[in-house]
């Protein structure tokens, strides 16, 4: 083949771009990958999870020795925030991951291109350098992975200094004295709790009378909970209406949709945080034929396949949950396929996640879509302020929640909040791949004391069998 002859073009080198890319140049594909930024790794590297998790760290560092490390006898004055260096460390994460991707394209040979990428044609590929130049790739598949992008109100438009999304939210220039949070969902309540905890007041004001969406909204009390008691203002059931951007903020408008109350409110900053859209624009879908579901989705089938021959999509722009561990799993299962094999994802264990304080980790089905459902279910339900290594650690809020099928017992869903729930998920994850019951958890060995044999009692308190510790 030719340096423009590939068996496997790929647009869009964030997590289900690179990851799929690598699979299959271990598969033997001659790969490309082609990203319009100077970086790889897309909105989760550079802008979305790996940036805000380093600023959540931080922050829950700053806040420790602020509030709670007096409690274990460590005496910490006048603690001080360096802006500038925890941003520095927040540019630098994100750079060595970055350039981490970078390393792996080479390692597996896989030919990356900086530009825009459209499809012109059958097995045609067109990339238009950041110069203005155009080159012509052919290949025998192409993957569109390009990704998602923020969802912009008319009258809130981004000029990510005043008005943010959750780029300009990772990247302010200090911290905000107030800030407005326009969405109760992931993205709103991990950014509004970085600042909150730097000294910023924030109010989330959500549409909906819910926080977290679909989230198990025992666990989201419980962060809510969480949340107001370190300061946060949280208006449910309310809608912004409009906002007017002043010399030393923005001043918005909302009114309460419970009793038609309308208020308004100034701030320093407002984040916009209303949800992602799919990232399409410029890539030659239109002009090629491929078919999107209203959503603005690209329409695939169970092989990812598109109505266009040798047209494939993966990640954000195909239904399903916008994470980068759902976006990955798709771009190993479609190599996989390309090269011959049987590629699967199993979206019944794909977990979600909210990175607060308390964290909140969630995989299967609640309880309300049980119900919903008409399933016949038995709940165990285990709080970590009874077990030791919490009460060691000093952080006892939150519980572990497993639903399981009555009549076979097969784990149906888990749904934690408190610490480290973000790791715990996965056991609970793991033994459902396997088709795992509720009486296989709570028979496996956890050491003690940890915090993992909270799962292990919330899942023999599926059948009444729980120990207090």
């Amino acid at each position: 083949m030719s340096d423009t002859q590939f068996d496997l073009i790929i647009i869009g080198s964030g997590p289900g771009g690179y990851v799929g890319a690598i699979r299959a140049a271990q598969l033997g594909l001659k790969t490309a990958v082609i990203e319009k930024d100077k970086t790889y790794g897309g909105t989760c590297l550079n802008v979305g999870c790996i940036p805000s998790k380093a600023l959540l760290e931080s922050s829950e560092h700053y806040q420790a020795a602020q509030h709670d490390l007096a409690a274990h006898g460590v005496k910490v004055s006048k603690v001080e925030l360096d802006f500038n260096t925890m941003m520095a460390r927040k540019d630098k994460v994100v750079k060595t991951n970055t350039e981490g991707i970078a390393f792996l394209f080479k390692k597996n040979k896989i030919t990356p291109f900086t530009g825009y990428g459209k499809i012109v044609g059958a097995g045609k590929v067109e990339v238009k350098g950041n110069d203005g130049n155009t080159q012509v790739l052919t290949t025998k598949n192409i993957v569109v992975a390009t990704g998602s992008a923020p969802v912009e109100l008319p009258f809130l438009k981004y000029d990510e200094k005043r008005i943010v999304s959750n780029t300009g939210a990772l990247a302010l220039s200090e911290v905000p004295k107030t800030m407005v949070v326009v969405g109760g969902g992931v993205i709103g309540l991990e950014l509004g709790s970085v600042w909150q905890r730097l000294g910023a007041k924030v109010t989330v004001i959500e549409y909906t009378a819910r926080l977290g969406g679909p989230m198990d909204q025992d666990c989201m009390n419980v962060l809510k909970k969480g949340l107001e008691k370190e300061g946060m203002t949280i208006l449910t059931s309310t809608k912004v209406t409009g906002s007017k951007t002043l010399n030393d903020g923005v001043e918005i408008t909302y009114e309460s949709l419970t009793d038609g109350k309308a208020s308004s409110m100034k701030a320093d900053v407002v984040l916009v945080a209303t949800g992602r859209k799919p990232f399409t624009t410029g890539v030659g879908l239109e002009e090629m034929g491929v078919q999107k579901d209203p959503q603005g989705r690209i329409i695939v089938d169970h092989h990812y396949r598109t109505n266009v021959a040798g047209i494939y999509a993966i990640g954000d722009v195909i239904a399903g949950p916008m994470l980068a561990h759902k976006a990955e799993e798709e771009g190993v299962a479609l190599a996989e396929i390309l090269a011959g094999g049987a590629g699967h994802v199993n979206y019944n264990t794909v977990p979600g996640v909210i990175y607060t304080h308390p964290e909140i980790a969630s995989v299967g089905i609640t309880e309300e879509q049980a119900k919903e459902q008409g399933l016949e279910i038995n709940v165990g339900k285990f709080p970590f302020m009874a077990n030791g290594r919490a009460r060691a650690k000093g952080y006892t809020e939150g519980f572990v929640k497993i639903i399981a099928d009555k009549k076979t017992d097969k784990i149906l869903g888990a749904h934690m909040v408190g610490p480290g729930v973000s790791e715990l998920i996965h056991e609970v994850i793991v033994c459902m791949e396997f088709g795992g019951s509720s009486e296989d958890l709570a028979r496996s060995f956890h050491a003690h004391p940890t915090l993992s044999e909270v799962v292990r009692e919330a899942a023999l308190a599926v059948e009444k069998r729980q120990r207090q510790m």
